[in-house]
This record gives structure tokens, C-alpha cells and sequence, in this order.
């Protein structure tokens, strides 16, 4: 089969590697048919996370079930499956709690191994506890199934921000990053009934999608001033702080923004962060957050998307197939797309 590999940072190749095979009884065996390109995939393209010559790419997925082991109950051969960014069995005490990130037998896509998603096919450890069936009557939905496709990664996580920063009816939301999780977090606190959702974001075009997700406020200066802008229009703080980002100015930002006594959800993968803690201290603020647990999140939010109510395609800026994603590589590190659909 042919998969996208990583050789050096900004050289992402098509290669023919060998097909996924079964080899434990809970495996199955997934023919992908939709997949995507993160952002915190840029970090390893760019050169920021270290990455080996050699390994797989791609941890967002959708597809249908070739073959499965003798122990698979929950999905069987011709089901249409969504998988979660993390593999996880669903049996141990984490995955009971509803955090799958942290299970003791789980783990990634892509990187080390032969399990990257950007492929076309994948082998899926514990397939019980992973993978999510498709109602049949969305299987075949070209649109549904391309609003599904972002329950996988950024819409879940999108959510997460909002889950681990307290969104509620009424409240007043800041969301840091107008990439595609801070777009979807924006999506994902107006579904929870915030009533001001402040983002600071810099891009026209994603600001525009912002507004079109529910935005109230557009704050687009950097530095000190966005941060007194902030303030100024929360008369000293929102309740509710989303970091969408991961790196040490963005993080810095929250805790400037968050309301005393207030929460701050962060799902930015940090990278170089040394954060300070004055300020959440002197705030009495809260700071949670971390991988979302999206295999805990997609059957509820699968719901909404499967009645209409929740639609996160406009963050999908640029389609393109398996031949085209060190192109879809490129054209996000350089910001010309927000994100990149992969069609098989």
C-alpha cells in the first residue's frame, strides 16, 4: 500500500510500504477513506518535535473495516468507523474514568512503527475500545461524513477546551488561536450557550470563520495590547479562557485574561513553554487540560452532527488526496490553508 512517511522536516513523501496485517485478536484492519493534516503536525515538518527518517504520519481517520480479529465485537467487516487521535482498550481504570489518553495499554498514530493515518489503510489495535461505527444511514453522506471527519481530532478537542474551562449557559468566553482547534472552540462554547466568545486570532479569512461560528469579538492586536483589549471588554477578565495554541506567549496570554477565581482550558500542544505562575496564583485561577479524551467525546457529539447541529467543515480549506498532502503540508505551514482534507 502507499502511505506518507517523513524523511526531514519540510520533506514529506508518498512511499509504498508494507500492508497492515492482523496480530493480535483484538486488531482490525481499517481501509481509510478520509483523513486530515493536523497542526501539531507542523511542529515534527518544521523541525520543532523530534521525528526519525522513516516513520508514519497522520493520526486523524475515518474508513472502512477490512478484516478483524477473533475477538472484535463492537465493529465487524463492511462498517464505516471513526477512530480517535489515541488507540485505547476501554477496559482499564482511565478509560472507565473517560480518559482514553491515558490509557495503560494505548497510544498514537503515526510516528514509530507502522500505524500512520495518512495511509491507505491502518492496523487498530484494541478495536473494540477504539473505533466508533458510523450509523449506516450516514455512511454513504458525502457531506456527513466530511463534518464527522473532525470529530477525530480538532473538533473534539475544541470541545475539551471548552469542557476543561468551565463553558457555561451565559458565560463569557476568550478563545487564544484561530487555527483549527481554537475554530472549533469557538464552535464547541457557543453549543455549550456561552453568550460572548471573545477570539484572538490574526488571519482574516479564519476570523471570518470565527464570526461565522458564533464569534461576538474580534481581538486581532498581539502582545500587551491584546491582552488589555481583552480586559477591557470583560471589564477584567473572562470566565472561561480557551488556549488553542501551546506556545509560551499564548499560554502567558491566558493567565493575563482569565477572570480571578475563573478557568482556563488549554489543549495547545506546549512546545518550549515555561510557565509562570504568579498569575494563576495571585488569580486564584484554574488551569486544566491536556489530549482530549476523544473516544470519550465522539458518540455525544456524533449525535449533534448526525441532526445538523454541528458542522465544522469550513475549517477544511483545502482538499486533496493521498498524492497531494506534502502539498497540504506546505500550504498550512505556510498558512495558506487552515487545515487539509484527505480524500481517498
Amino acid at each position: 500500500m502507499r502511505a506518507a512517511v517523513f524523511h526531514a522536516p519540510q520533506d514529506i513523501r508518498i512511499s509504498t510500504v508494507p500492508d497492515p496485517r492482523l496480530i493480535e485478536p483484538t486488531d482490525a484492519i481499517v481501509r481509510i477513506t478520509h483523513a486530515c493534516i493536523c497542526g501539531s503536525d507542523l511542529w515534527f515538518y518544521r523541525g520543532i518535535q523530534k521525528f526519525q527518517p522513516g516513520w508514519r504520519t497522520g493520526h486523524e481517520w475515518m474508513g472502512i473495516v477490512e478484516d478483524v480479529g477473533a475477538e472484535v465485537r463492537t465493529v465487524k467487516k463492511g462498517d464505516r468507523v471513526i477512530a480517535p487521535f489515541a488507540y485505547s482498550d476501554g477496559t482499564c481504570e482511565y478509560c472507565q474514568a473517560g480518559l482514553q489518553t491515558a490509557c495503560v495499554h494505548g497510544g498514537g498514530w503515526g510516528g514509530a512503527g507502522d500505524m500512520g493515518g495518512q495511509a491507505e489503510a491502518i492496523r487498530t489495535p484494541y478495536a473494540d475500545g477504539t473505533l466508533v461505527a458510523v450509523p449506516e444511514s450516514a455512511s454513504n453522506d458525502p457531506k456527513l461524513l466530511a463534518a464527522l471527519l473532525p470529530l477525530t481530532d480538532v473538533l473534539s478537542t475544541g470541545h475539551h477546551a471548552a469542557v476543561r474551562a468551565r463553558v457555561q449557559p451565559g458565560s463569557t468566553v476568550a478563545v487564544i488561536g484561530d487555527g483549527a482547534v481554537g475554530l472549533c472552540g469557538v464552535l464547541a462554547a457557543k453549543r455549550l450557550g456561552a453568550e460572548r466568545i471573545i477570539i484572538l486570532g490574526h488571519q482574516p479569512a479564519r476570523l471570518a470563520i470565527a464570526k461565522q461560528f458564533g464569534a461576538t469579538d474580534i481581538v486581532a492586536e498581539r502582545g500587551a495590547e491584546a491582552i488589555a483589549h481583552v480586559n477591557d471588554l470583560t471589564n477584567g477578565g473572562a470566565a472561561s479562557v480557551m488556549e488553542c495554541v501551546g506556545t509560551e506567549d499564548s499560554l502567558d496570554a491566558a493567565t493575563q485574561i482569565v477572570r480571578p477565581g475563573a478557568f482556563i482550558g488549554f489543549v495547545g500542544v506546549p512546545h518550549g513553554v515555561k510557565l509562570g505562575l504568579r498569575n494563576i496564583f495571585s488569580k486564584n485561577a484554574w488551569l486544566s487540560g491536556g489530549p482530549a479524551p476523544v473516544r470519550a467525546y465522539i458518540p455525544e457529539l456524533m449525535t449533534d452532527v448526525l441532526a445538523g447541529k454541528l458542522d465544522a467543515t469550513p475549517v477544511f480549506d483545502l482538499r486533496t488526496n493521498l498524492d497531494g498532502v506534502p502539498d497540504g503540508y506546505a500550504a498550512m505551514d505556510s498558512r495558506q490553508a487552515i487545515k487539509a482534507m484527505i480524500q481517498f
